[in-house]
Order: structure tokens, then sequence, then C-alpha cells
């Protein structure tokens, strides 16, 4: 059993990582697709949102899809559609073509997110589902750095460039994919109470009106929705400022955005996780909160100096990559706390819910508001001044749940 679990949280890992990989590549090599296709700041955004819109709204579909067909398959599924579809991005000749096969990955994407943490929940005990959800997202700032440095990389070779980044990137997607078909489906909610494993997965209306009364859910939510704006929109234009504002080279503005986020993310995701068990265990009530809220402090005034005041190679790194560190700390413990706020049966659906709101109104919007402020001012850095308020929000956001529910929580931790 042990050995299952763990041949699932790698199998599952690497499929986080491609997709951060494939999510990313796009941004790495904007300003060469943006040159070739003839598209705006705003049309060359557009193919993200496209991507995330259909992932959210695909999510909940396979959130109820999750609730009673074998996850396996339709995780398998889904990764070979997204693998598919970002190797066919090459095959852009347009902004309409383009766009279309940027949000065919948004399908497989959906499949995969909504069912992954729910499928790993069900391998391991609520008290060690922090420290393997920790690791199963250290593939996120990984696969996204990994996005920017191949992209850059691969599109500034003439033989290759960004059609060949897409293609290179995508392929490996569909190995994975059929190795997915082995993983074990462990039956849900199994080191769940009696009580909650014979709750049949309520239907839609009801979850909803769940969820709306769930105040932990609510605000791990709307301080993840913060974040990703935040997250989307400087991830989507950093190596664009670098490249146009700064004066970088093409592979080198990709390479540090990269440097950065594999660093900072890998850092910022396992630091979380670690101070967040250390806070727990001193008793600390919403620990998980308030480790995910103090870290934008600290993450706030470091994308500051690496925007408006970092100039050279080495100060935007270290400035970039320590900004990074921060950011990403919430990363295991919100997500401990959306597998830990529902119930078994419902936490497909949560997951699918969370996944459409931090789209919705975070990373899907940000990218082309971003570059319509920038369109309509002429400065790209005043446009990812929005970035900036978005981390002051989710801080808002955490504290105040933090707050409140420390003060109604008789548990010594409120973890979740």
């Amino acid at each position: 059993m042990r050995g299952s679990a763990w041949f699932a949280v790698v199998v599952l890992t690497a499929m986080n990582l491609l997709n951060y990989i494939d999510r990313w590549v796009p941004s790495a090599v904007k300003p060469l697709f943006q040159k070739d296709l003839g598209l705006s700041d705003e049309q060359s955004s557009l193919p993200l949102t496209a991507f995330i819109v259909v992932y959210m709204l695909t999510s909940p579909i396979f959130g109820t899809l999750a609730e009673r067909g074998r996850r396996p398959v339709i995780i398998a599924a889904g990764v070979a559609v997204w693998s598919l579809a970002t190797a066919a991005g090459a095959l852009a000749t347009g902004f309409y073509t383009f766009l279309l096969a940027r949000a065919l990955v948004g399908i497989g994407e959906a499949a995969y997110a909504t069912i992954a943490p729910a499928l790993i929940a069900d391998h391991y005990e609520p008290r060690r589902r922090n420290r393997i959800l920790t690791l199963f997202y250290v593939a996120t700032p990984v696969g996204a750095a990994l996005g920017f440095t191949l992209g850059g990389f691969i599109g500034a070779q003439p033989e290759w460039g960004w059609r060949g980044a897409f293609v290179l990137c995508g392929i490996p997607g569909l190995v994975v994919a059929a190795i997915a078909l082995l993983l074990r489906d462990p039956p849900r909610g199994r080191f769940d109470t009696e009580e909650e494993r014979q709750q049949a997965p309520p239907p839609w209306s009801q979850a909803l009106a769940s969820l709306r009364r769930n105040p932990r859910y609510l605000f791990t939510v709307g301080g993840y929705v913060a974040v990703s704006f935040a997250i989307g929109g400087i991830g989507d234009w950093f190596p664009t400022l670098l490249f146009r504002d700064r004066g970088f080279k093409l592979e080198d503005a990709g390479a540090i955005a990269g440097q950065a986020t594999v660093i900072g993310g890998l850092i910022g995701t396992i630091l979380g996780g670690v101070v967040a068990e250390f806070l727990v265990k001193r008793g600390v009530k919403e620990a998980y909160l308030w480790t995910s809220a103090l870290s934008l402090i600290p993450a706030f005034l470091l994308a500051g100096v690496a925007v408006y005041v970092a100039e050279t190679r080495t100060e935007v790194v270290v400035s970039i990559a320590l900004c990074q560190v921060f950011l990403w700390m919430y990363n295991g413990p919100v997500n401990a706390l959306l597998v830990n706020s529902v119930s078994p049966g419902m936490r497909a659906r949560a997951f699918a819910l969370s996944i459409f709101a931090i789209h919705a109104f975070g990373d899907a919007v940000s990218p082309p508001i971003i570059g319509k402020v920038s369109s309509l001012t002429g400065s790209l850095p005043t446009a990812i001044g929005l970035v900036l308020l978005a981390l002051l929000v989710a801080l808002v956001v955490w504290t105040l749940g933090a707050l409140r529910l420390g003060a109604a929580d008789p548990t010594p931790s409120g973890a979740g």
C-alpha cells in the first residue's frame, strides 16, 4: 500500500511539473510568436486567458466525473489531451488558430488538476497531507521555471524557434499519461470517518450552498484568487519586461525568470510547509493561514524592487528570486487547507470550484488587464503595479481569515 501511495505521488507530481512547463512556455517566447503572428500586447496575452477560461469552465465537469468514475483513467485522458494541444500550438498560422490550440490545453489540465489532490488525499491520512501536498506542489514553481528556461532557450535556436518549443515541451506528457493508467484508485475518503465516507457526493446546488457556509474555505480561496492574479500577471509579463524595458536578450530574460522561479519557488514551497508544520506543533491557531499571509509582506516589497528598482542582472535575479521564495510559501498550506476543510464527497468539487475562482478572477484576467493598461499608458512597469496591489489584497484576506477563524476555533492549531 505504501509503495502504491508513493508511486501515485511521483506520477502525479511529474504531471504537475509538465502542467506548468506547458502553461508557461508561451510567456517565454511571447516576443517571438507575437512578431511572427502579428499580435498586439493585448492579443498576445489572450491565448493564456483562453486556456484558463476553458480550464476553469470544464473543471466542475471533471470534478463531477471524478466523484463516480475511475480517477486514473480520467487523469490519463486529460494529460494526453493537453500534451497534444500544446504541441499543436506549433501549427498556428494566426491569432485564432493559436487561441484555439491554447484553449484546448485547458480541457486536458482541468481533468488532471481537479482530481490529483483528492486522489493524493485518499492515499494519506490527514496529518501527513500537508507534507505530501507540499512535495506535490513543489512541481509548480519548478515546472514554471522549466517552462520559462526551456521555452526561452529552444525558442532562441534558429533551427527550432517558438514552434519547436511547443512541440518539444508538449510531447513528454504522452508518456506520463500512459503511466497514469497504472495508478491505483483507492476508496474515496478511506482515512476519514465512516459517517463521512458514507456521504454521497451532493448535487452542485447543495455543494455550493455548503461551501458558501464554510468560512475556512472562503477565506482560503479568497486570498488564493488574489495571489493567482499576481502570479499570473508577473509570470506572463516579467520576461517581456526584461526583454523590452531592460534590454536583456530573449534567452537571458527567460533564463532569469526560470532561475528565479525554480530557486525561489522550490525553497518557498518547502519552507512554507515546514513553517506551517512548526507553527502547528506549537499550538498556533490558523497556522496555515498565518504562514500564507505573513509571507506576502516580504514578497510585496521584493516584487517592487524587482520591477522598479533593480537594474543589473545580479540585482534583478536576487530580488525576483527572493520575492519568489516568499510568494510561494502559501503553496502547500493553502492546498492542505482546501483538502482538509471539506468532506471526502466534496473534495473534487471544492477543488473544481477553487480552480474556477482563482482563474476566473485571478490569472485568467491579470495578463490581458496588464497588457491593456500597458497599451493605454505606454508603460509596462506601470501596468505591472497591479501585481503589487493584488498581493496586498491577498495579505488582507488571509490575515482577516486567520484572526476571525482563530477567535472562533477552539482547537490548538486551526489547521483545517
